[in-house]
This record gives C-alpha cells, structure tokens and sequence, in this order.
C-alpha cells in the first residue's frame, strides 16, 4: 500500500462516520449553509484520496464540491474512489492550485483536513483559502494533535526556500498565528472533540 491509499484508508473511518455527522454541523453557521439554497459550494483544498470531498457531498445532499490537489496520483485515486459513491454530479476532482484566479469568491466553505502542518508554505495556502471565499463563507482546518509521521511530515515541510518546517503537530497559536498573517481577522478553535484531530475556524 503506497503513501496515497494508506493515508486515505487512515482518514476513511473519521470522514465516513464524523465529517458530515458531527464535525461540520457542530461549526456555527456552517450546517445551515449547506443545507440551505442556493445550493453551497465547497472547496475540499489538498484532498488527497477524496474521501472527505465525498463525504461532504454525501452527507449534504445539495452542495457541489470541488476536490483540490496539486498532486495527480492523489487526484486519480480520488477519482477512483468517486466511481460508484453516487455523487459522481456533485463532485469534481482537480489537479490546480487554488490560488488560481479564475476561483477567487466561488465557495461558501473551504476546508483543508490533515494537511496544513505538511505544507512548506502554510501562509500561502491560507491566504489563497481565504480569496476563495464568497461572502460570509469560512475555512475548517482540521489538523493532528500528536505527531504520527516524524520522518515525513516536518522532512516534507521544509521543502523549499523559506519553508514554515511546521513538523506533525501544530499548536493552536501556531495556527491563529499563519492565520493573521494570511488575512483573516479571526481564528478560533471549534467545539469538535476528537482523540486525534483539532479543528480550527477561520474567518475574513
């Protein structure tokens, strides 16, 4: 099992049973949106195997997301995993950067799940997060409590010139921190209780 399909069989569990059931709908304002019309627009940043994305869109039967990584094998297992969900028409997966201009205010709801403490450019990315948002719209960071992958996460993580090296573990000032910085004027922790995960919202 390579480093794509063992990351997306470790998070199935979590997405399948919590993501649509307790996690979203405990982030005030967010279940309302998604069940609400026009239908929602979600952007699923990083989405890896695209078990999350689906997971969205089943749990809420009206919302288009959008699955995005700049990673092709991650991006083809997640459209393997599409075939057969039965949200193959609300659900698209991309190769794109989601700084791309061309998706700036199109999204009611970002999110970035088990990611942001690998990336080498964290500011970055939540500063294209946050372009992404339409008005009143916000961004779900869910990230590790405990460090699992301390030969891959912090390695991967000081890739490049200038790279956060942020390592496996983010404390939450780290995350208030590269979210100030990004632009969003609040970040707060999310009444979500989970052994292993730490939720985050940011807001414009």
């Amino acid at each position: 099992m390579d480093l794509h399909e063992g990351q997306a069989a470790f998070t199935r569990p979590m997405f399948v049973n919590l993501l649509a059931q307790e996690w979203l709908p405990a982030v005030s304002g967010v279940h309302e949106r998604l069940v609400a019309d026009p239908p929602a627009r979600v952007a699923d940043l990083a989405c890896g195997g695209g078990i999350s994305s689906i997971a969205i869109a089943k749990g809420y039967p009206k919302v288009h997301v959008d699955g995005i990584d700049l990673d092709p094998p991650s991006i083809d297992l997640a459209n393997r995993n599409l075939v057969g969900s039965d949200v193959e028409d609300r659900v698209t997966f991309h190769v794109r950067d989601a700084s791309d201009a061309q998706l700036r205010g199109a999204y009611d709801l970002v999110t970035i799940f088990e990611a942001l403490h690998d990336m080498s450019y964290p500011v970055e990315v939540l500063r294209a997060a946050r372009d992404l948002l339409a008005e009143g719209g916000c961004v779900i960071v869910g990230d590790e409590r405990y460090g699992f992958r301390i030969l891959h996460c912090l390695p991967v993580g000081m890739i490049g010139e200038g790279a956060a090296g942020t390592g496996t573990v983010m404390q939450a000032s780290t995350v208030e921190e590269f979210a100030r910085s990004a632009g969003f004027s609040r970040s707060e922790v999310a009444p979500i209780e989970n052994d292993f995960w730490r939720f985050y919202v940011l807001r414009p």
